[in-house]
């Protein structure tokens, strides 16, 4: 076996709310190592110095230096400001991000959203890997969305492509009650993100009558024939069809990869399938609907993948 070169290094970033982790892949896309530790609560200027040390003695770890490093992060950077927007870990908005890093570790760092780093590793060498249009999608606390289009992150002149979440949910149910709908963080109500995000599933439960604190409990009842439970499936997964219908409606992607806690509801990827034809504008819909074969480690290596082979700097 041809042995890795350096310049088929590379180091991915995920910076999340509660967690940093930085991990170095190789030419194949093995991890080679990787560190994880715990975000320093609202603190930017911590969290800058915390990257720089975790990229620094993963380099050390395997004995290399300058290696191309790429983060994905809540939000995105700002093509009028240069600085982060739209960040969730609101202590992020506002701040030059990317030029923070690359002054902290003397090199260039790419930047995208945590949602596009998903869909890329996907698409790269995922459950989506040799199709031509991929729509990435994690379906968690939020909703996010991602655009690859022949292994190649599209990002849009706006830097939000993929931003489903924060549309209108298509084609509301009077019966279901869904208009206007839960307000969102944006101050808006009926978006996509309310209805379809893990806390958007329990308020809707609980609507319902239902108890059950949290999804894992209301997926458990409704195992278990729970009525209530198994009726609030079925109702977030008919506004989940509806959603990526309309996604299917512009895009035409080849395949929807899942990631998130909500992507492991097995029955998501038998009904929603079945559901989202009643709104596809075709006769036959070949879009596949599959589940992240990368897990929660696809958006450290999406990161990874910003660069490509190479590490070409240009």
């Amino acid at each position: 076996m041809q042995a890795t070169k350096p310049t088929d290094l590379r180091i991915g970033v995920d910076l999340g709310g509660t967690k940093i982790e930085v991990a170095l892949l190789d030419g194949g896309g093995s991890i080679r190592c990787r560190r994880r530790e715990a975000t320093p609560a609202g603190d930017y200027p911590a969290i800058v110095r915390q990257v720089a040390e975790m990229v620094r003695a993963v380099e050390a770890e395997q004995d290399v230096s300058g290696l191309p490093v790429g983060a994905g992060t809540p939000g995105a950077v700002s093509r009028l400001t240069g600085r982060m927007k739209n960040s969730n870990s609101l202590c992020l908005n506002g701040e030059a991000l990317r030029e923070d890093l690359s002054q902290a570790l003397g090199r260039e760092v790419r930047i995208a959203n945590d949602a596009d780093c998903f869909a890329l590793s996907e698409a790269m060498d995922g459950a989506a890997a040799g199709a031509g249009t991929v729509f990435g999608v994690i379906l968690g606390t939020g909703v996010g969305g991602g655009v690859v289009v022949g292994q190649r992150l599209l990002a849009g002149p706006n830097g939000i492509a993929g931003e489903w979440g924060h549309n209108p949910l298509p084609w509301p149910r009077p019966e279901w009650d869904e208009v206007p709908g839960p307000k969102g963080w944006d101050g808006r109500h009926g978006s996509i993100e309310t209805w379809c995000c893990g806390p958007g599933m329990v308020l809707d439960h609980r609507r319902a009558g239902g108890e059950a604190q949290d999804v894992q409990a209301i997926c458990r009842q409704a195992a278990a024939g729970d009525v209530v439970a198994q009726a609030t499936l079925e109702r977030w997964e008919d506004r989940l069809a509806r959603s990526l219908a309309a996604i299917i409606n512009v895009l035409d992607p080849d395949v929807i990869v899942l990631g998130g806690g909500l992507s492991q509801i097995d029955s998501v990827y038998e009904q929603v399938p079945l559901r989202w034809r009643d709104w596809v504008f075709s006769d036959a819909v070949e879009t596949r609907l599959v589940r992240a074969r990368h897990g929660d480690a696809s958006g450290v290596r999406g990161a990874a993948w910003l660069w490509p082979l190479g590490g070409s700097r240009g």
